[in-house]
């Protein structure tokens, strides 16, 4: 094996640990209609207004100000006091399933169409988060199809 090859397996092994700790901090917007900006400052542009419920994560924490994501990878600015810790998912894929337990197997309870927000309960379940609709029916759905656990 090349020095190089060795020497790049040796730093991958070293940052592995880092990236595996690093855990995503989840947050929903608190507020109707939230003005979402380019930068950290009333005075910036206005990219798009957010919806209450709306699961974000934050990348970068300022005084009153942080950095979000979207489900669709977006990013943009928010006054922290419009955030919520209150967590909520979005179904990310065209009908989502949600069953009575944590498998595939067990009953159907219902589907959740794209886009549609749901409350995040817990997600003690290797694979799968447990989730309540707004009409209050819960259940598990499966990490892949939704975004914001």
């Amino acid at each position: 094996m090349s020095n190089k090859v060795t020497a790049l397996l040796f730093f991958g092994l070293l940052i592995l640990p880092i990236a595996a700790e690093a855990e995503m901090t989840f947050f929903s917007i608190a507020e109707k209609s939230v003005v979402m900006y380019d930068a950290p400052s009333l005075k910036a542009d206005k990219l798009y207004v957010a919806d209450r419920y709306l699961p974000i994560e934050v990348v970068v924490d300022v005084e009153g100000w942080v950095k979000v994501r979207d489900s669709s990878g977006s990013l943009a600015w928010i006054e922290k006091k419009f955030l919520n810790q209150q967590r909520y998912v979005i179904v990310t894929v065209p009908l989502a399933n949600i069953h009575r337990s944590a498998d595939a197997n067990s009953e159907l309870l219902f589907q959740a169409e794209e886009n549609l927000v749901m409350e995040w309960l817990e997600s003690d379940a290797l694979g799968w988060v447990k989730v309540r609709h707004i009409d209050g029916q819960t259940g598990f759905v499966k990490v892949t199809q939704v975004w914001g656990s």
